[in-house]
């Protein structure tokens, strides 16, 4: 049975990792996948010799794309009605959801298959659908394994990383109340045998947009199991959810990203099926749909947009900060609380949601830079996350916080008061094992999780002036 933190949306980082860390099959689990996607990710990066300029080259995309996203939104809108398809502008999650519900409706439908969409676990859109009576199906495999658990996705690229094989099998065996061998080739053909009626039987197919180009109206999907494709043209009514941060302007700057995307993501040139999607099914076309709706979700995009962490938009949703973080590789993704995990999570969603309620994330990081060497375009995760750290640090609210913060200032205002601080510290807090394995206090919540470093015998200024005239 799955924790309540792998179920649940969550503000306690510290105890779900805590948990996290004492779950063998979870450790075993995020040690053997990550450690395979991050050798992925650099063997990718390494089968390009210009892979420094490329990355640099998309950061670049990025960034003009976000200093002109008006223009480049309106044109995508205009392109995509010009080849048939409806666009709808969500301002957060709850027009977001409604405006789905409308068109669900408006076509009469009461079976939906869904594809891999962040955005759609952004604005929590599953639990709308099913409150409303519809069947809803998400039909990649491990979004398909974590429905049937009832839990919520752990990595952005790959939802069911923290399941092994033989928890997957055993999921599938409740589901369909007899045995499933636990071989990846029996789990497949199982899978596939019950995902395939749902694709025939569905009315809608919803699914979220990797990149959408503006000079054409072309939606972009990227996708390993072909479900994708499926879902956008068995149902008779596609509808795209994307956030307004996925639109880049022409043709040629969609090949940049998809030299990146999935080299970052898994290793690979490409993945197996990237779908392109400009309008609904014209006359004489045999495939497709006949219905073609794009949502253009905000949330809370223009907000950041405006502020000192616009960068972090230019997020692609590769997934190789995750693989690449030490943290992330021990708590895995349900440990920080919301859709998004991992470097970019602990910046996304303290900006998505409130800083306040999420404010272990920023410090969820060794800031170690890992994260940054395996983005594809160059975001300054460490650099973002002392930024909220900064934040939350002027924003202080708890009494005992400001208290120790006045102290330590009134301390540092006088050069008598802080030497006299430093020998009391050095007396207080003398050890002859050069450590403290316990703190009494507030400050036992450090020494829970490691050693604390006792105070040099001799500090720099004391050692100065023994020695400034030898």
């Amino acid at each position: 049975m799955a924790s309540d933190y792998r179920r649940q949306e969550h503000r306690d980082f510290y105890a779900a990792s805590r948990q996290a860390l004492q779950d063998a099959p979870l450790q075993e689990a995020l040690a053997r996948l990550t450690q395979t996607l991050q050798r992925g990710n650099r063997r990718g990066f390494a089968e390009l010799p210009d892979i420094d300029r490329l990355r640099s080259y998309a950061k670049q995309i990025k960034a003009h794309t976000l200093a002109n996203l008006h223009h480049y939104l309106e044109q995508l809108a205009e392109k995509v009605q010009q080849a048939g398809g409806q666009v709808h502008w969500a301002e957060d999650a709850e027009q977001a959801r409604q405006t789905v519900l409308e068109i669900v409706r408006a076509h009469q439908a009461r079976k939906v298959v869904k594809a891999k969409s962040m955005t759609s676990e952004e604005i929590h859109l599953n639990a709308a659908l099913a409150a409303a009576g519809l069947e809803v199906t998400e039909t990649d495999f491990g979004e398909f394994i974590i429905q049937l658990s009832g839990e919520r996705p752990s990595h952005i690229v790959a939802p069911a990383i923290h399941h092994t094989r033989e928890e997957i099998a055993a999921i599938l065996s409740r589901h369909l109340g007899q045995p499933v061998p636990d071989d990846a080739r029996a789990i497949a053909q199982t899978g596939r045998q019950l995902l395939r009626r749902r694709f025939y039987e569905a009315e809608v197919g919803i699914t979220g947009v990797n990149f959408a180009v503006a000079e054409t109206g072309t939606l972009v999907l990227v996708t390993n199991e072909g479900n994708g494709r499926m879902t956008t043209t068995w149902p008779r009514v596609h509808l795209a959810i994307m956030g307004i941060e996925k639109v880049i302007p022409r043709w040629e700057h969609l090949a940049v990203f998809l030299k990146l995307l999935t080299r970052a993501a898994t290793g690979h040139p490409l993945s197996v099926f990237t779908t392109l999607i400009t309008g609904p099914r014209r006359p004489g076309e045999t495939d497709g749909p006949e219905a073609l709706h794009l949502i253009l979700l905000d949330n809370g995009r223009s907000r950041i947009l405006s502020g000192p962490f616009r960068e972090s938009l230019q997020c692609i949703r590769c997934g190789a900060c995750l693989n690449a973080c030490p943290v992330y590789r021990r708590v895995g993704g349900h440990a920080y609380g919301g859709v998004y995990s991992g470097p970019i999570g602990a910046v996304l969603t303290p900006l998505y949601a409130s800083l306040q309620d999420y404010a272990p994330l920023p410090h969820a990081s060794s800031l170690c830079g890992a994260c940054l060497a395996a983005c594809p375009v160059k975001i300054n995760l460490p650099h973002l996350l002392i930024a909220l750290r900064h934040d939350l640090a002027e924003t202080a609210t708890s009494r005992p916080e400001r208290w120790a913060y006045r102290v330590w200032r009134w301390l540092l205002q006088s050069p008598r008061r802080y030497r006299w601080a430093v020998r009391l510290a050095q007396w207080w807090f003398a050890s002859a094992e050069g450590w403290h394995s316990a703190l009494p206090g507030p400050a036992s919540a450090w020494t829970k999780s490691r050693d604390f470093p006792a105070p040099a015998r001799q500090i720099f200024r004391q050692w100065w002036r023994q020695h400034r005239h030898a």
